[in-house]
């Protein structure tokens, strides 16, 4: 296929084939709330230290987390500390200055049994306690609500490891979507990724994002040369978000 070619709502850089289609299982129904907090800002991609007051406010969070865990409902609540901001920001978000970019050191995440029960969530007195703490604590949050609309598998929080949160910015989410099912295949030959959910922001909770994908890798090493080195990062994975006028936003993270 040529360069800049449509098909269907995608618009296809260079030739298809070129890297495996993604193997997708259904989505498993579940509800999600992602609060964002930009905690220490850094101007260097990586978070080699942490303040004394974000050191605080995670165990905070952590203690927080753990009570909302048990709640009816909830299937875990989890919270991230960032460790380095990849490259792959792309052309879009430089005609979009209206939305931050996302540099989000610490992250809370609440998975639920369905949509519902993490709408309901929020206006419960435990979240409040948790929201309140960390815009308290924090520079910058953001509360985004919403379901999962693609799954290439579940991902492990039992165990620490690097876990990726891209958030996306995009001129539609049908063609977001689109475009991170294409590209998924590049990650999952490349490097060995084996599950990832993608969650679709609620309208009134989406904190100016069309998509959040969420995926774990072992190791530091198994992500980030790629990234970094990879012509293909740039040629295939860059150039179709580009063409689709899509923006990621990566940050990857580690278990606080």
């Amino acid at each position: 296929m040529n360069e800049g070619i449509e098909t269907g709502s995608l618009t296809v850089v260079g030739k298809t084939g070129r890297f495996p289609k993604i193997a997708l299982i259904e989505p498993n129904g579940h509800g999600y709330i992602v609060f964002a907090l930009e905690v220490d800002h850094s101007p260097f991609p990586f978070y080699l230290t942490n303040s004394a007051g974000k050191r605080r406010l995670l165990a905070d969070l952590k203690a927080l987390a753990a009570e909302i865990g048990v709640l009816e409902g909830v299937r875990e609540a989890v919270v991230f500390k960032a460790l380095v901001v990849p490259p792959g920001e792309g052309r879009y978000k430089k005609s979009r200055p209206d939305v931050a970019q996302a540099r989000f050191d610490v992250v809370v995440l609440i998975e639920t049994d369905t949509p519902e029960r993490a709408r309901g969530l929020l206006s419960s007195s435990a979240f409040g306690a948790l929201e309140a703490c960390g815009r308290a604590g924090a520079k910058r949050a953001e509360l985004i609500v919403g379901h999962n609309v693609r799954r290439i598998g579940p991902v492990d929080h039992r165990r620490d490891g690097v876990f990726l949160f891209n958030y996306f910015l995009a001129e539609s989410p049908e063609r977001n979507l689109a475009v991170w099912e294409y590209t998924a295949g590049w990650f999952a030959d490349q490097t060995g990724l084996d599950n990832s959910t993608v969650i679709l922001p609620d309208a009134g909770h989406s904190g100016g994002l069309t998509l959040i994908n969420h995926c774990r890798w072992d190791r530091l090493g198994d992500v980030l040369p790629s990234l970094l080195f990879k012509r293909s990062f740039r040629d295939y994975v860059l150039a179709n978000f580009d063409a689709n006028r899509t923006a990621p936003m990566p940050v990857l993270y580690r278990l606080a």
